[in-house]
């Protein structure tokens, strides 16, 4: 944990590129996870469309959980550039 915050207040230290950064970093990946989760859900509706109804929960939930990462990255953003 202590090394975390080590790790945070160097980020925050090397100024508001690096808020940008971890922004942008962060946001790519919460889209590639989603459109990925997307794409296997569809397949896997398309190879068992009796399932259709606990695919689109699972999905909404993991795109739910891939969202929050994004989020998280923002608010570590605006911390950053504080």
């Amino acid at each position: 944990m202590n090394s975390l915050l080590i790790a945070a207040e160097t980020a925050a230290a090397a100024g508001g590129v690096s808020g940008s950064l971890t922004l942008a970093v962060a946001g790519a990946g919460a889209a590639i996870g989603i459109g990925m989760i997307g794409a296997k859900a569809v397949e896997a509706v398309g190879r068992n469309p009796g399932a259709s109804g606990k695919v689109l929960t699972l999905s909404i939930i993991a795109m739910a959980l891939a969202e929050a990462i994004a989020i998280y990255a923002l608010i570590i953003a605006f911390v950053q550039m504080r």
